[in-house]
């Protein structure tokens, strides 16, 4: 490996945290090729891995790249090394806030708002995220249309469904280890 042993401890926390063995990674960048939103990310994931393994911590947590990362988990089907960058992108998610690093505003909005959602239904009830979304980012009007033609034809319900399992899902929030806020 080209890195340093003394570089190695970023890559062995992420790895350790997010349970990806990342260490694994030779570069052959199939995780950006089917990245669907590669495009808008200021670092591409190959390179998060890659500065995750020469221990760049501050440029992978001030990166936008964590915040866009959609969790598909094509990157893990293409890898030919099993990596799902997914958990790993959590997991420097978690890094950054607990770091004091500033998240992109509008994307974490989606993101606090979908946890959200389905920490109170168990599962993602359309119209309350995007409504919690919506007054996060402070952008009330921009699709406003949009989301009236989809109720209007049913494709978003205005009463959310509850799951069976809801006290799970809870405690799920409750004793995430890495939760940092809400």
């Amino acid at each position: 490996m080209v890195t340093r042993q003394g570089d190695l401890s970023l890559a062995r926390e992420v790895q350790q945290r997010s349970g990806v063995p990342i260490l694994r990674c030779y570069f052959c960048q199939k995780c950006t090729a089917g990245c669907p939103v590669a495009y808008a990310m200021d670092v591409k994931p190959a390179q998060i891995v890659r500065l995750v393994q020469l221990g760049q911590k501050d440029a992978v947590l001030s990166s936008t790249a964590i915040w866009l990362c959609v969790g598909c988990e094509t990157c893990g089907t293409r890898c030919p090394n099993q990596i799902r960058l997914a958990p790993m992108f959590d997991t420097l998610r978690y890094m950054a806030l607990e770091g004091g690093y500033k998240p992109e505003p509008s994307v974490y909005a989606l993101h606090r708002s979908f946890l959200e959602s389905i920490r109170l239904w168990g599962r993602v009830h359309e119209l309350s995220m995007l409504m919690a979304y919506k007054l996060r980012s402070r952008d009330l009007f921009s699709d406003l249309m949009m989301g009236v033609g989809l109720i209007l034809k049913g494709k978003i319900s205005f009463l959310p469904e509850r799951i069976r399992g809801l006290a799970q899902v809870r405690t799920l929030y409750e004793t995430g280890s890495s939760e940092v806020e809400r």
